[in-house]
């Protein structure tokens, strides 16, 4: 799932490339992934709101694009605001496709045309430049909620999250009020959303590695001198993942098809049984609940 080095690369990509451009149409053959703000479960969709969803769209202006956690937010005209989760394998691209009957033929960038990672298109919205933007998600569970800006801003999914890590206001004091009475494992802390948020899998096992702290451990016997290591190296890893635009040892493509550089950079995630690059020792992969963690046994002690 992209986190947030991945999803503020996308962002930083909107803001330059379809900002300030309209909406002049939009196709899908996905209308699941179509939710509706008023339907609290949102479990099902009707074809009568994704009628509406594309009404209401059209001819809207992207004002600007920003970041919430792992959400994309779309500030339209009309005071109209949309919502996007990429989920597991969802990425936007901006680019130009033609649809025939329900084949998507990619026509450009050349990433997108030649990746099979790109391939799986479930939704384009056209601009009024000819370009299109363009929603590839492969195992399509990517949702998107359009309402009010007043609607979307009070969705539980924004209103019960934590603060962002990169924030100048995210000071250690902060932190520490945080994770110091959780009594979960300090992996689990640092992934869950109403902690802080924008962190997920691949980060919180480099966040950890560079700390030296196991991830098993839990968070209420942290030392304060191993906070503030933690809190160091979510600074350090992060800045370091946005620098190079993400991560994609999975799915997660950039909005020109293009993968992320950090993949080659990471810590310890996803390198089980490869050397430790402090101490040489092989990197071991434990479960924690329905997710691993990676850590190197001899820098990383219980």
């Amino acid at each position: 799932m992209p986190e947030l080095p991945e999803v503020q690369t996308i962002v930083n990509d909107l803001n330059k490339k379809v900002a300030g451009r309209r909406i002049t149409g939009v196709w899908f053959d996905w209308p699941k992934m179509l939710k509706d703000p008023l339907d609290q479960q949102r479990n099902k969709i009707s074809h009568k709101h994704a009628a509406v969803f594309e009404k209401a769209i059209k001819g809207k202006k992207i004002l600007s694009v920003r970041r919430r956690a792992k959400n994309l937010l779309f500030y339209l005209s009309n005071n109209l605001m949309m919502l996007i989760h990429l989920k597991m394998t969802g990425h936007l691209l901006v680019g130009k496709w033609k649809v025939e009957s329900k084949k998507i033929i990619p026509l450009e960038p050349k990433e997108v045309v030649e990746d099979p990672y790109n391939q799986y298109i479930h939704l384009i919205f056209y601009l009024d430049n000819r370009k299109m933007l363009g929603f590839s998600d492969l195992r399509k569970f990517g949702k998107i909620i359009l309402g009010t800006k007043e609607q979307i801003e009070n969705l539980p999914e924004l209103k019960n999250l934590g603060p962002e890590p990169l924030d100048k206001s995210f000071k250690f004091i902060k932190f520490v009020k945080l994770i110091k009475l959780e009594k979960r494992k300090i992996k689990q802390v640092l992934m869950d959303q109403e902690v802080i948020a924008g962190i997920g899998n691949i980060y919180s096992d480099d966040i950890l590695w560079k700390a030296k702290i196991h991830p098993l451990k839990p968070a209420n016997k942290l030392s304060e001198k191993e906070l503030k290591g933690i809190w160091i190296a979510i600074h350090k890893v992060l800045e370091k993942a946005l620098k190079l635009r993400g991560t994609s040892t999975s799915d997660y493509r950039d909005t020109a098809g293009k993968e992320g550089g950090y993949t080659d950079y990471r810590l310890v995630y996803q390198r089980e049984g490869e050397p430790c690059q402090r101490c040489k020792t092989k990197i071991r992969r434990v479960k924690i609940g329905e997710r691993s963690a990676h850590f190197c046994p001899k820098c990383q002690k219980l």
